[in-house]
């Protein structure tokens, strides 16, 4: 599995969906164009997992960790040609990775907006605490992590997510659950 993850501290929650298995991981430290290069000689077979923060436009990466502001785009439009050699097995988990995957024709299971601060949160009506969010995030993604090691087929995740928002569910919860799509 090829998974290209920026480092981010308000992301590393995600590295449970890789950790342990065999996978080559890319991160911030990489060119646009090695990562081009690593998803043209990558098996059109091969899992890619696109994980971070970014927007319809792509998944975004910083070049120092310690300013809040992204100052690049680390996969975007010039890698949509060699992103959809992979057919449908690709997972995009990003704040509207889904509107990049539908402007981009990809193929695969992809999230939608997924609060993970309070001013997100804000923003969309939930009022909640941070230490809220980040627990509610990590039972989430350990969900993830186990459907697809029992072999979930991805097509299958959107509702399985659903299904399992843990009980007692929340707006966040269930805002979060509900936002995996798979295209």
């Amino acid at each position: 599995m090829l998974v290209i993850h920026p480092t981010d501290i308000t992301t590393s929650f995600l590295s449970c969906l890789y950790n342990g298995t065999e996978s080559k991981i890319a991160d911030q430290n990489m060119s646009k164009r090695e990562i081009e290069h690593l998803l043209h000689h990558s098996p059109q077979r091969e899992r890619i997992m696109l994980l971070g923060h970014g927007s319809d436009i792509g998944l975004f990466s910083r070049t120092d960790d310690s300013v809040p502001e992204f100052d690049r785009i680390i996969v975007g439009h010039p890698h949509a040609y060699h992103l959809r050699r992979h057919g449908g097995n690709i997972i995009g988990i990003w704040c509207h990775a889904d509107k990049f995957a539908r402007k981009e024709g990809l193929r695969g299971l992809f999230s939608g907006m997924i609060i993970s601060d309070v001013k997100e949160a804000e923003e969309y009506g939930i009022i909640t605490l941070q230490h809220h969010i980040d627990e509610a995030n990590e039972v989430m993604f350990a969900t993830l992590r186990k459907l697809l090691d029992d072999g979930t087929a991805l097509n299958e995740i959107p509702e399985q997510m659903k299904a399992l928002n843990h009980k007692p569910s929340s707006w966040l919860t269930n805002f979060n659950y509900g936002n995996f799509y798979y295209l």
